[in-house]
Formats: structure tokens, C-alpha cells, sequence
């Protein structure tokens, strides 16, 4: 497992009964988990969260606070990245720490590349990878079907100081977007997708991973340059294992282009506690494997 142990203003307290109590920033949440199991907390600490997330019963849930401390919004900065935080619907943030993990190395294989890279984040949600690409003066292609999501990873881009850099952003749907893209013969060095599980594109087109996945993959593989760097699929997916995403990647991308593919899971440590928190999976074809 990959861990993330330098996002220094985010932590996890504790694990307990379903839920993760966390600090963004200083600013302390409650949140439900899916991973967390067991009954007992593993610390000491008191849970004394700024705000807390209980579902219904009816579906989705809603936020309470307890204080004042909370505003519309407030940012969190990894290394040179800051981004902009806020209590969304169904009880996200808009980041996804343990991906810092992904920023670094997307970050290292732009650098490395001595030459002008091209990338596409597809299911681009706020931005987090897109970013970490712009910081490495990349030309990024931000695609997401939710004009929300783009206004926010805009917002991102402000406060990371990024508003020299060249970034495309398009409220499209992903499949039509790529199919378009492969009529216009557009290339891309990079590709990055974060696929949900189930989602509706911008015209209401229905999304469903383990249908609609290796058909994207494939469609995706057209349109990766001569001399592509790397492929990279995050999945949040319960009951999609890392070998199927290796196995996508297999069928398609590395059949048209020699390099290696890496997977596994990443995770988050809990603060005074040798638990550490699994937060997903990742499969990455590149060209030249990246030694950890």
C-alpha cells in the first residue's frame, strides 16, 4: 500500500464505529467511512469535531455544525498546492488526500519528460491532479460533466497561483468528449481518469463503471500521442479490484505501447496510531516503471 504521510495540514484522529474524525486545515469533521468497521475508538482523543455528517435513512444525509468556525469555504495547502474546501451534499469536501500520492508522481513524470507535455484529467472533479500538472507548466485538458466541480477546480487554479498556465476546461461528458477527440485526432501524453461508480454525464448520459470502463479505456488509447508517458485510472469502486484495473490496462493500452503497469491501494495513518486507513486503488501504465 502506498501511504500518504506528508499532507502535514490534513490528519485523521481517529477511526470508530463507521466514521473517521478528521482535521482539515484545524478545522475538526466527522464523517461516515465505509472501511471503518470496528467498535472502539483507537486513541485517546476526544471527538469534539466543528461539524458532523449523519446519513438518512431516505438516502444522501446532511451536515450539523457545532460552532462558528466553519465558513462557505477555507483552503488546505499540500507542499506548494492550496486548495479550496467545502461542506458538500453528500459528505465530501472536494479533495481526496491519500491523492497526493498520484499528484507527486504525475508531478515527477511531467518533470522528467524534458519536453512539452500534453494532459487529459477526465471525471476531473475539483482538480487536484490537474493542479499538480499545471505546476509543472503542462497543458492540461480539465474534463467534467458538472459545471460546479469546473467552477471550483477554476477557484483551485486562483488560489494555487496557476492562472498563467494553460488549462482547458469543459462541462462535457466523458465518452462523447473522447469520441470527439478521436474524430479531431487530438493526442495526449498524459491520461488520468477517476471514474465513479455510477454518474450522469452533462446531457443526463448514464455512467456505469463496470459496463462502461474498458470501452472508455480502449476509446482513451487512441488518442494517447506517439510517445505517451503514462495512463493512470483511480477507482474508489467497492468490489473492483486492483487486478482488473491492471487487466483494462492490459487489453488496451499495452497492446499498442511497450512499458509497464503498476497497481495497488493508497491509504492514509491515523494520527498516534499504527492503523492505516485504505482509500482506494490505482492502476498506472507508463512508459519507464517509477521506482518508489
Amino acid at each position: 500500500m502506498k501511504v500518504v504521510k506528508d499532507f502535514d495540514e490534513y490528519k485523521i484522529i481517529d477511526l470508530c464505529d463507521g466514521n473517521k474524525y478528521e482535521s482539515w486545515n484545524g478545522i475538526t469533521l466527522v464523517r461516515p467511512d465505509p472501511e471503518v468497521i470496528w467498535k472502539d475508538k483507537l486513541t485517546d482523543n476526544k471527538w469534539t469535531p466543528d461539524a458532523y455528517y449523519t446519513r438518512s435513512n431516505k438516502g444522501g444525509g446532511a451536515w450539523t455544525k457545532n460552532n462558528n468556525r466553519i465558513k462557505d469555504s477555507w483552503t488546505i495547502r499540500y507542499n506548494d498546492l492550496t486548495f479550496n474546501l467545502k461542506l458538500m451534499g453528500f459528505k465530501h469536501t472536494g479533495l481526496f488526500p491519500e491523492q497526493a500520492y498520484n499528484w507527486n508522481i504525475i508531478r515527477e513524470k511531467i518533470r522528467n519528460a524534458n519536453r512539452p507535455v500534453k494532459v487529459l484529467n477526465l471525471f476531473a472533479y475539483t482538480g487536484g491532479a490537474t493542479m499538480a500538472a499545471l505546476k509543472e507548466h503542462a497543458v492540461v485538458t480539465h474534463v467534467d460533466s458538472s459545471r460546479g466541480m469546473i467552477d471550483w477546480a477554476k477557484e483551485n487554479v486562483k488560489s494555487c497561483k496557476l492562472e498563467n498556465e494553460e488549462c482547458h476546461f469543459l462541462v462535457d461528458d466523458v465518452v462523447k468528449f473522447v469520441e470527439r477527440e478521436i474524430r479531431r485526432e487530438h493526442k495526449y501524453d498524459i491520461i488520468i481518469m477517476d471514474p465513479p461508480s455510477f454518474g450522469r454525464g452533462a446531457n443526463k448520459e448514464v455512467w456505469n463503471i463496470e459496463n462502461d470502463l474498458y470501452d472508455l479505456v480502449k476509446k482513451c488509447s487512441e488518442i494517447l500521442s506517439d510517445d505517451p508517458i503514462m495512463f493512470l485510472i483511480n477507482s474508489y469502486t467497492t468490489g473492483l479490484s486492483q487486478t482488473v484495473l491492471a487487466n483494462v490496462l492490459k487489453l488496451t493500452v499495452e497492446k499498442k505501447y511497450n512499458g509497464s503497469i503498476t497497481t495497488d491501494e493508497i491509504g492514509l495513518p491515523v494520527q498516534d496510531s499504527e492503523i492505516i486507513l485504505p482509500c482506494g486503488i490505482f492502476a498506472r501504465w507508463e512508459k519507464d516503471k517509477y521506482e518508489d
